[in-house]
């Protein structure tokens, strides 16, 4: 299982939000790009990055942080925020980019992703309030089941799936498990846990199911209840 820091970015600095409201956020760095070097130093193998101001806007924003993050790490970054075309998916693999996230365009056109899944290194972001389907940031709600919308993507070519309780999201009242054991089982395809990660007992629980193939950890590395550096050897089997 790997563990992907996050770094959220509104107006070029890092921050954190809760329950994806944007007046919530915090900010915790104006430099995001040592974040990145530290994660790097830590440990870390991949880096999650979210365009904020894009999600919002439907198209990137942050570039120049973004650029820079890229420039100074040598780690594996997946980023998402206002991808909606193969114009924005091809600027971001021609900044080095590993893999971009779509997001808001799945349950609107999964066609689309499907097609570029065939292209380009892919996942699909599911974000789930009450267990269904969040759009446009966060800010509206479908009638979409999130395990329908996994199951649309199975055997599609898409890498992974990022899932979200977005009710959990920045809160640190715990991941939810059991959400993201449906995700992966509905679809079949590597999936990411994501929103309420505290402690090494989320870890734990997460490792424990043996189906789950990564974690996003954000406001639990920030605030300080996860210590990052345990987590990466607990999922080496440095320690138990």
């Amino acid at each position: 299982m790997e563990i992907l820091p996050a770094i959220d970015l509104k107006e070029g600095k890092a921050v954190r939000l809760t329950k994806g409201l944007m007046e919530s956020a915090k900010i915790y760095s104006d430099e995001p790009w040592e974040l990145a070097k530290r994660f790097e130093d830590m440990g870390a193998k991949w880096l999650h990055i979210v365009d904020l101001n894009g999600a919002f806007a439907g198209e990137p924003r942050n570039l120049e942080q973004i650029e820079k993050i890229r420039s100074n790490c040598d780690l594996k970054i997946e980023l998402g925020g206002g991808i909606r075309d193969e114009e924005s998916i091809k600027r971001y693999m021609d900044l080095g980019i590993d893999r971009v996230i779509l997001g808001s365009i799945a349950p609107k056109n999964p066609e689309f992703v499907k097609k570029m899944a065939q292209k380009y290194p892919i996942a699909v972001g599911i974000d789930a309030i009450d267990g269904y389907v969040a759009v446009e940031g966060w800010a509206k709600t479908s009638k979409m089941r999130a395990t329908e919308l996994a199951k649309e993507f199975a055997k599609s070519g898409v890498e992974a799936i990022i899932c979200t309780d977005v009710g959990r999201d920045g809160t640190l009242g715990g991941v939810n498990v059991d959400f993201t054991l449906s995700i992966a089982k509905a679809s079949g395809i590597d999936t990411i846990a994501s929103g309420g990660v505290r402690d090494l007992e989320d870890i734990k629980a997460l490792l424990k199911t043996g189906e789950i193939a990564g974690v996003i950890v954000g406001k639990a590395f920030y605030e300080g209840t996860l210590d990052l550096k345990e987590a990466f050897r607990l999922v080496r089997g440095e320690i138990g």
